[in-house]
């Protein structure tokens, strides 16, 4: 059965100021297209898949077209859609992916998976780790993440088996100039800090709490923070939110790595378990919002609910793809 692949490289994915004072890793344009390349290679394990490929401001996606080899009887074509340089590209790449696509491959981080989870809507996504401090996306091979999205988007394998929903968290600030909305993919966090800025966060003494979709303590940020009060799994309803404070004078506190190469021991106000669209408030009188490790809108005055949502991006869990497809004889032929 013919099928349709949608692929998103983001070029500024991995380079942000993190990898410069932090541990955090490095992908450059060469290994990003040599990614790319082994999942066209990985989409070649189902035949008749066509493949769109999101066009960028780094012309990633533009190259790897024009070198591209297609699958048999298949089609590599770029997306014919205007490009700014910015997440614009990914949310308009994913509402065209939304109508045309069967399945989706994102080569970026969480940023990236943010702006694709926004406008794709129930298209089932494999999340391919290129960015620098990544909670959502899998340290998977590009060739096996190509044949996973093969073999949902094809059908061989059933979607429902092999898919789980990832919750988001939004915000809604109430303002001196009006409602503010805000929207993260595994965390929504406040931060005292006056501006923007580099956007990374890097510091968590300026972290005032947050409420987070997913919590492990082998995660990295406000949801490595989470999880040391309370594991929380991606596809499980609801969050978990809290509340920093001094560690000398703070009821509990968690050793966390807050960001690449970094361990710290945080202190925890307060916290509590969410369900699903259960608000954690927040009163700031001046500072920053942050989505998924990025600072993003500035606040003063504000009185901040944030909860979490259920309507989140489909994600393909590759190791069930490939056993269930082993498992019904896919991959062996008899003489």
């Amino acid at each position: 059965m013919g099928a349709t692949v949608g692929l998103v490289v983001n070029p500024a994915a991995g380079r942000d100021i993190r990898r410069l004072v932090g541990g955090a890793s490095v992908s450059d344009a060469y290994g990003k297209r040599r990614t790319a390349q082994c999942v066209l290679a990985g989409l070649t394990l189902c035949d008749d898949v066509e493949v769109l490929v999101m066009p960028d401001g780094g012309n990633l996606g533009q190259r790897l077209v024009a070198d591209a080899d297609a699958p048999d009887g298949g089609s590599v074509t770029l997306l014919d859609m205007p490009v700014e340089g910015d997440g614009r590209d990914t949310r308009r790449a994913a509402e065209r992916f939304a109508e045309e696509a069967d399945a989706v491959v994102v080569l970026g981080g969480d940023g990236t998976n943010r702006d694709v989870a926004h406008t794709v809507e129930d298209v089932p996504v494999v999340s391919v780790s290129t960015g620098t401090n990544n909670v959502v996306p899998s340290a998977v091979d590009g060739t096996v993440a190509g044949g996973a999205a093969a073999l949902v988007a094809t059908g061989v394998v059933d979607r429902e088996a092999t898919t789980a929903r990832h919750g988001m968290v939004e915000a809604v600030a109430r303002t001196p100039t009006g409602e503010k909305h805000l929207r993260g993919l595994a965390t929504l966090g406040v931060v005292d800090q006056q501006f923007v800025g580099t956007r990374a966060l890097l510091d968590a003494d300026t972290i005032v709490g947050g409420v987070v979709s997913r919590a492990s303590p082998s995660d990295i940020g406000l949801s490595g923070i989470a999880g040391g009060l309370s594991v929380h799994p991606f596809d499980q309803s609801g969050g978990v939110a809290f509340r920093v404070g001094p560690v000398e004078s703070s009821p509990e506190s968690v050793r966390a790595v807050t960001v690449p190469g970094v361990v710290e021991r945080v202190g925890i106000e307060a916290w509590r378990r969410l369900d699903d669209e259960e608000a954690f408030s927040f009163d700031v009188s001046r500072g920053v919002l942050s989505v998924d490790g990025e600072r993003e809108l500035e606040l003063s005055e504000a009185a901040v609910d944030v909860r979490p949502v259920a309507d989140g991006p489909l994600l393909v869990d590759v190791e069930a793809v490939y056993d269930r497809a082993a498992r019904e004889g896919y991959f062996s032929t008899e003489r």
